[in-house]
């Protein structure tokens, strides 16, 4: 089962409350996020869920996309930023960061815009890989 923010309007609270009632009910491992961007909230409120014992979510490259009913409403989080709160965390993706950062400047370039991605746009750090801890 997803559960979707596709507006970006959800905050850390909200999610932490759904999650804590839905995980009386089923098991968090299967349950995917989908959170955009549009307040600045989609990794919070990804890192809220994980740490509740949601393993799945739903991202794109560059932070693409949109939701068509809803004027101003952001693309799903980006896969970069994700990845690198992730990574940051010590958490394996089997996600390439310096490749998603390569593969957002071809698609800025392509459709000739820079895309939301902050990661993307900084680009990885030296140590891109997960922390051993």
């Amino acid at each position: 089962m997803s559960l979707g923010d596709t507006i970006g309007v959800a905050t850390p609270g909200q999610v932490q409350s759904l999650l804590k009632k839905l995980q009386k009910k089923v098991n968090l491992k299967k349950i995917a996020g989908h959170f955009h961007d549009t307040r600045g909230t989609a990794l919070v409120n990804i890192l809220k869920s994980y740490e509740l014992g949601v393993r799945v979510f739903d991202t794109s490259v560059g932070g693409l996309g949109g939701c068509p009913y809803a004027p101003g409403s952001a693309g799903n989080v980006s896969t970069e930023d994700v990845v690198y709160l992730f990574h940051g965390l010590g958490v394996e993706t089997g996600f390439d960061l310096p490749k998603l950062v390569t593969l957002n400047k071809w698609l800025s370039h392509k459709m000739n815009k820079e895309l939301p991605s902050k990661v993307g746009k900084v680009g990885p750090l030296k140590a891109t890989g997960p922390v051993t801890r």
